[in-house]
């Protein structure tokens, strides 16, 4: 990226002017080192510039330092819109709405697991089908995925899936109340009837890690989420899978025509929106609401198998596995918040592209768990290098609570399976101690540690901006690889 058009505020912050291209109604801001910067795409200043135009935005267009070229916002984008003044974009939010990331702890240690880590893997591929198209163990009739989508995560615990402790360390309890099930279309509908329960493919993993010796990087909160040295945690990264690809997709044909019936222009196309308070704006944040449950739930009953799978391994129940869930959290979403504008507490759209919420302990809208340490905030790395879990800071508010949500890619799919193939990545893998299963090599070959930034190096500019704080650091035994 050619940095020489921004302005640097301090290490790890930088301005794009207003000036730099005609209709940018605020500046556009980006956090990351000088070395992040440079691994990021030039297409990132252009997106970011897009996103600045769009009516309504407040103060800054952001990009995190995981931040490259996405469809529409840069993935990392942020935005935060006026109410009543302002639109919402399912560029800003993504097509696999809700995606996101669910850990889990155990009271295993390593040394119980790596004997047992071929049959965990063979097992969870199994019960969470990776890959393209459906699969699911678990088949709802249409009535059933109606209330799913209704009511999220407060479906599983009435049938068996969660337990109330899950509920609580959700994100927003696992139900965003908007949904409105009557703007599904049927054929989003027939999409979502086999996906409950799967990974889907790109980047989406189901990984056992470790706390390497080093891994505890603030004790006493790691102490307070279930950490402690040599822990065996299980983290899953999917989302809504073809069903919320759907609603984006239908909603993005309405947004065509909403916008000459509000005489909105943009600068990008890919940013199609329509006024949050029109009726299309909301029939769409009711669609994706009900993406945003679909996804909490898939994570759900996914957990519920993973637990299936450790207690079938172990001969032993989940709770005395001490199987218990520290947190989920999305990253591809718009949600209503209250934030400081001016001095002034005021209620925003906020459109988070592959970012994370980061709620710094002041924040009411947390369990009372979380008040005290911060909201967990969990960041996977590259297959080959590992992951971190992190807590929000106050600090937050500047970026309207925001943190990256991965390494963040510095190649293309298409270039990474160009340099190595997928069976000599497995190979490798293996080799380091590291066991993948995947659904399709060439899959597999796009996710290699190579093609992603330092995820390090994103954890720690986040630290440096005040917005979170890394507490653990998590190593991979073994992969699920979509």
């Amino acid at each position: 990226m050619n940095s020489k058009i921004l302005t640097q505020v301090n290490d790890v912050t930088w301005d794009l002017p207003a000036t730099f291209k005609k209709g940018m109604l605020v500046p556009g801001r980006i956090i990351a080192t000088k070395h992040l910067l440079e691994q990021m795409d030039d297409h990132v200043l252009d997106q970011l510039a897009n996103v600045a135009c769009l009516p309504g935005i407040i103060n800054y267009a952001f990009c995190m330092p995981d931040g490259h070229s996405g469809y529409g916002f840069p993935i990392g984008g942020v935005a935060a819109m006026n109410m009543e003044t302002g639109v919402i974009s399912p560029g800003g939010i993504g097509f696999d709405i809700n995606c996101g990331m669910r850990l889990c702890t155990t009271n295993l240690k390593t040394k119980e697991v790596l004997p047992k880590i071929r049959e965990l893997v063979d097992s969870l591929f199994k019960r969470v089908p990776p890959g393209v198209g459906g699969g699911g163990l678990f088949k709802p009739t249409k009535n059933q995925l109606l209330e799913i989508i209704q009511e999220g995560s407060k479906w599983c615990v009435e049938n068996g899936f969660a337990e109330e402790q899950d509920i609580s360390a959700t994100e927003e309890e696992g139900q965003i109340k908007d949904a409105t099930p009557d703007t599904v279309s049927e054929k989003a509908i027939k999409r979502g009837l086999g996906q409950l329960g799967t990974l889907g493919s790109g980047n989406h993993y189901l990984e056992i890690q470790t706390v390497g010796t080093n891994g505890i990087l603030e004790k006493k909160t790691a102490n307070a989420l279930g950490f402690e040295k040599d822990t065996v945690a299980i983290m899953v990264h999917c989302g809504s899978r073809g069903f919320g690809h759907q609603i984006a997709s239908d909603y993005l044909e309405v947004f065509s025509s909403a916008m000459k019936k509000y005489n909105l222009h943009v600068t990008d196309r890919e940013l199609a929106c329509a006024p949050f308070s029109s009726k299309e704006g909301q029939e769409y944040f009711g669609a994706m609401a009900c993406a945003a449950n679909f996804a909490f739930v898939n994570r759900q009953i996914i957990l519920h198998r993973i637990r299936e799978c450790f207690s079938n391994v172990f001969g032993k129940s989940a709770s005395e596995l001490g199987m218990e869930l520290v947190y989920d959290v999305c990253h591809n979403i718009a949600k209503q918040e209250f934030h400081e504008v001016n001095g002034k507490k005021t209620e925003l759209l906020v459109h988070r592209k592959g970012a994370t919420r980061a709620f710094g302990p002041s924040r009411i809208e947390l369990d009372k768990r979380f008040r005290k340490t911060g909201q967990p905030i969990i960041i996977g790395g590259s297959m080959e290098t590992g992951s971190y879990l992190l807590v929000g800071r106050d600090g937050s508010s500047q970026t309207w609570a925001s943190s990256s949500h991965g390494a963040g890619r510095t190649m293309s799919r298409s270039e990474a399976k160009q340099r190595i193939s997928g069976q000599e990545l497995q190979r490798t893998m293996e080799r380091n101690g590291i066991y993948v299963k995947t659904a399709s090599y060439s899959g597999l070959a796009e996710e290699a540690g190579f093609a992603y930034k330092n995820v390090s190096e994103v954890v720690n500019t986040m630290a440096a901006a005040d917005v979170s704080i890394p507490v653990v650091s998590l190593k991979p035994l073994g992969n699920v690889k979509g």
